[in-house]
């Protein structure tokens, strides 16, 4: 099989998730650790903008890419938000959410395909993937204190919000699909 650039951005993104995680976990870098992994997760999250408009654009669309972006971007966002678990930046309830609602929508997405029904990602998808990157970044800083707790706080709130929102939403747009 022979790789176009989309998938070659969407495997980058897989491969480089250890390196953001050494740095965020493993301390490499020194005091400027946290800043050397929200430098890889932005790469990583633009590198998922990338491959979908280039993707579309030069309809370069492929199964493979179909179904390995969507992993990509759920396999970083889940191994960023049980890193800031172990760093203290982040609730488990927040994550037990977040990993529940992509359990949730990836196997209704699977019973979808087993009955020949393609479920694209809606505009409350795509809010929240965009606010969970945004609550990562801002939580891989690792700031505290006053302001910053509350802009942590909201960015948080906002990101298990369009993650709640966009569950309902798949879910009711597509209900029949489990009546098939």
């Amino acid at each position: 099989m022979i790789l176009n650039l989309p998938n070659k951005l969407t495997l980058f993104r897989i491969f480089i998730i250890p390196l953001f995680l050494l740095f965020l976990l493993g301390g490499v870098g020194g005091e400027y650790s946290r800043y050397i992994a929200l430098a890889i997760f932005i790469i990583a999250s633009v590198t998922d903008a990338l491959d979908g408009y280039i993707a579309r654009k030069y309809n370069r669309v492929t199964n493979f890419g179909k179904f390995m972006d969507p992993l990509a971007d759920k396999v970083l966002v889940c191994s960023a938000l049980i890193a800031l678990i172990q760093t203290g930046d982040v609730s488990s309830i927040v994550v037990i959410i977040i990993i529940a609602r992509e359990f949730i929508i990836t196997g209704f997405r699977l019973v979808a395909s087993d009955n020949g029904v393609v479920i694209a990602a809606s505009n409350w998808g795509k809010l929240k993937t965009i606010s969970q990157m945004i609550m990562v970044m801002y939580l891989i800083l690792g700031l505290s204190g006053g302001l910053f707790d509350t802009l942590a706080m909201v960015l948080v709130y906002a990101a298990v919000f369009f993650t709640a929102v966009s569950a309902v939403d798949y879910i009711v747009k597509n209900i029949g699909v489990l009546k098939a």
